[in-house]
């Protein structure tokens, strides 16, 4: 029997989760079964157990790709970089970021995160997972922002731990409010969060 490469097994957890992320958004996760999955998928429930031993691995798994395209979205794979073009870079990141927000087929996604932030709250597993996807972007903007203060580009008396998580909590927020609002004006949310940038510096 040939040996089925990596690749192929990467695609095949990759199809899986696609399936159960549509499944959870339409459904939710307590409501979708791994029935549903398997049918979502095309697969059989006895090949999707072969990848995953259950729901809550597939959420942490949905929730570890989900921070993951963010820390890209936001440039922080340049950790340690401490310039003005870092700031800058993150600054803008985090605009297309809270943009990205109005697409269609983020809205999907959106509500599916909005679940998972909810099960984090009963599942220490996903909990794990959703505290490092905001643990690890508060350190690094928190550093950034000290940069800035160390440089005179920003004010020393702002906290900075403070401004990250207030940075965090509204892309959090007006993803909670898109999620809502199918009518929600982001252009607009997205030029008040720039001048609030703007502001700062």
């Amino acid at each position: 029997m040939p040996k089925v490469s990596e690749e192929h097994l990467r695609a095949r957890r990759a199809g899986i989760l696609d399936a159960a992320a549509r499944c959870f958004a339409r459904a939710g996760f307590h409501r979708t079964t791994i029935q549903d999955i398997a049918r979502e998928s095309g697969l059989s429930a006895g090949l999707i157990y072969r990848y995953f031993a259950d729901k809550d691995d597939m959420v942490v798994a949905i929730s570890e790709q989900w921070h993951e395209r963010q820390t890209r979205q936001l440039h922080l794979d340049d950790s340690g970089d401490r310039t003005p073009d870092a700031f800058g870079r993150v600054a803008s990141g985090y605009l297309d970021l809270l943009r990205s927000l109005a697409g269609p087929a983020e809205r999907q996604r959106v509500q599916l995160g909005v679940q998972i932030w909810a099960e984090a709250l009963r599942a220490p597993e996903v909990h794990a997972v959703a505290r490092r996807g905001v643990d690890l972007p508060r350190a690094a903007i928190t550093d950034l922002v000290h940069a800035a203060q160390e440089r005179g580009d920003l004010p020393p008396a702002v906290p900075a731990d403070g401004l990250a998580r207030v940075f965090i909590a509204i892309y959090q927020g007006l993803a909670l409010q898109t999620a809502w609002d199918p009518e929600i004006d982001n252009a607009a949310c997205v030029e008040a969060v720039r001048a609030l940038l703007d502001a700062l510096s």
